[in-house]
């Protein structure tokens, strides 16, 4: 059975909309991020902290992409950008990252991160795998 996170961006957040290339975009981000400070310790902490490749969906589909892992310990996270109608037809545009069957632990602990990172840039309430949420813009 997959598991789901989601990280809603609400009135407070950065921004509050999302498409699927500013979300690739923030990996990319994250990506250089990670690989400068691995040239800082003179390791290779840049593929240790992100081990997927981005992959579009197959059928073509514009609304998710997964990141493919790159090592064995590592599967694949299915990433997608969507929006939900509010009780007062205000728009809220989430981001849901799943953990199809068949997905690793490692894949788990590098989804966790990645959502906690992207509702720390994007300040945004986030929704964990186990349903605790936490709120990462101001309250």
């Amino acid at each position: 059975m997959s598991n789901h996170a989601f990280i809603k961006l609400v009135s407070r957040s950065k921004q509050q909309t999302i498409t699927l290339e500013e979300l690739k975009d923030i990996f990319t981000y994250y990506k250089t991020i990670t690989s400068k400070t691995g040239d800082q310790l003179a390791w290779g902490y840049g593929q240790a902290a992100f081990p997927y490749e981005i992959t579009p969906s197959p059928d073509g589909d514009e609304d998710w992409f997964y990141l493919k892992g790159t090592e064995p310990r590592y599967k694949y996270i299915v990433l997608g950008v969507g929006n939900e109608q509010t009780e007062n037809e205000e728009s809220t545009y989430y981001i849901q990252v799943t953990l199809p069957e068949g997905a690793t632990h490692g894949d788990k602990g590098k989804a966790n991160e990645f959502v906690k990172f992207l509702g720390k840039k994007l300040e945004a309430e986030v929704q964990l795998f186990n349903e605790r949420t936490m709120y990462f813009y101001k309250r």
